[in-house]
């Protein structure tokens, strides 16, 4: 049958999209850009419930909202398929399978961290570290600095934010403006961007979806209202059952202000919560760096690596006589719905305007320059994670980290191995050469 006499394939039972979200979650290894590989090749090439225009609308939509756009674009696939319940189950089973296995590896590094061959993993793991971030730099990079203007902002961004200790938020909102007003003053130097998907897609002989819902001030105000109080009252709820001064509600009204700032997905977001988290004392640089190449070995949006973050401050902050555990969980949990909360209200209430973005060139430039400077802020965590790992506390510079962590760089990118194959290499070199030293 040819594709010009294939029917339309029937819609999905509610169950039947539940368990294909709960094993996208399993399987959503390569961050971002192979989580959305993913998806379009199930939903629109395979399954047919997407056309393919469709798919990139709804992808140039994600990507101007904060937050992880895998996550959010598989939140608005399900709503769009079943209503709010199927938003609801693709949007958490993208997340559920990782926050359960970061959960218990964070425990097992905080239980069992000091044991001589689990240290010399993690102490592998480190240049690991280094290698991802900066081949990540290289990467968004390429494509994000299309223009003399665009490489200058991140040049600006890396040195405001390194040297200036200018705040990732302001950076980023000056970008934004910047590019919404570029584009109509310079449009070449501030372009709006390009579709990102499959090349050789299919035409858009696909499920035949009902009616999107308009776009009502009365809907809005009943999304809004409903996902604002879902997102807060836990987080108040555990202030006054903890205390107002406790760890767990710091972390809630914490990454509740920085799920409004993460535009550029987790490398972004990475400086902004190191320089805070780190800088409030909650957690060490190495700490940081063993969560972000924990969080890569785990299927799910890399951002989750803030649940790790949020555990461990609040490990650290245990109170006597309570258990590190539950106050950790509490963190944790804390964590995981403040970062990942937002991102149903963010899709829910814009999900309507999706066929209208591509009327919106300015929000493209936007979001190009807003991109340009998240490589500035990027290159500063490599800079900092590289600092610390190169020459920790109390000793000299650390030679093992330095030579693995080119190897593993250069096995990234210039032989395209594989994120898993890197880290799993690095971690057992870690440990032959703690085991060699001892």
């Amino acid at each position: 049958m040819t594709e010009s006499t294939q029917a339309p394939p029937e819609m999905p039972a509610l169950s039947s999209a539940v368990r294909y979200w709960f094993r996208m979650g399993c399987i959503s290894f390569g961050g971002p850009a192979g989580q959305i590989a993913i998806m379009h090749r199930e939903l629109v090439e395979s399954r047919r419930w997407i056309g393919e225009t469709h798919f990139m609308h709804a992808l140039n939509f994600c990507t101007l909202l904060p937050g992880p756009e895998a996550q959010q674009l598989a939140t608005y696939f399900g709503w769009r398929l079943h209503g709010w319940r199927g938003g609801l189950a693709a949007g958490a089973l993208f997340v559920l399978p990782s926050a359960v296995l970061l959960f218990a590896l964070s425990w097992l590094y905080m239980v069992h961290g000091n044991i001589p061959w689990i240290a010399g993993v993690l102490y592998g793991l480190m240049p690991a570290v280094i290698a991802i971030v900066a081949e990540a730099v290289l990467r968004i990079g390429k494509k994000a600095l299309k223009s003399l203007a665009l490489g200058a902002i991140a040049s600006v961004s890396f040195i405001s934010i390194y040297f200036l200790q200018v705040s990732f938020v302001l950076i980023i909102l000056s970008a934004g403006l910047l590019g919404w007003a570029g584009s109509r003053l310079a449009s070449s130097q501030f372009p709006p961007g390009k579709n990102h998907g499959s090349k050789g897609a299919v035409a858009d002989v696909c499920l035949v979806l009902p009616p999107a819902p308009r776009a009502t001030w009365g809907r809005s105000f009943r999304v809004a209202g409903l996902c604002l109080a879902l997102w807060w009252m836990p987080i108040l709820a555990l202030g006054a059952f903890l205390g107002w001064d406790s760890r767990p509600f710091a972390l809630g009204t914490f990454f509740s202000q920085a799920a409004l700032v993460t535009f550029g997905g987790a490398y972004a977001v990475l400086p902004y919560v190191a320089h805070h988290a780190v800088g409030l004392g909650w957690l060490s640089s190495r700490d940081m760096m063993s969560g972000l190449a924990l969080a890569e070995t785990t299927p799910g949006p890399l951002i989750m690596v803030l649940q790790f973050v949020g555990f461990v401050a609040a490990w650290n902050a245990v109170p006597p006589g309570a258990s590190p555990l539950a106050w950790a969980s509490a963190g944790a949990v804390m964590t995981t719905w403040a970062t990942f909360l937002p991102c149903f209200l963010f899709v829910f209430l814009g999900a309507p305007h999706v066929e209208k973005l591509r009327d919106q060139p300015r929000l493209g430039a936007a979001l190009t320059t807003v991109t340009a400077a998240v490589v500035g802020v990027i290159l500063n965590l490599g800079v900092l994670f590289a600092k610390h790992a190169l020459w920790p506390e109390g000793g000299g510079f650390d030679l093992f980290v330095a030579v693995v962590g080119v190897a593993a760089f250069v096995a990234l990118k210039c032989f395209r191995v594989g994120l898993i194959p890197v880290i799993f290499s690095c971690a057992v070199l870690g440990l032959l050469w703690k085991m060699a030293v001892r």
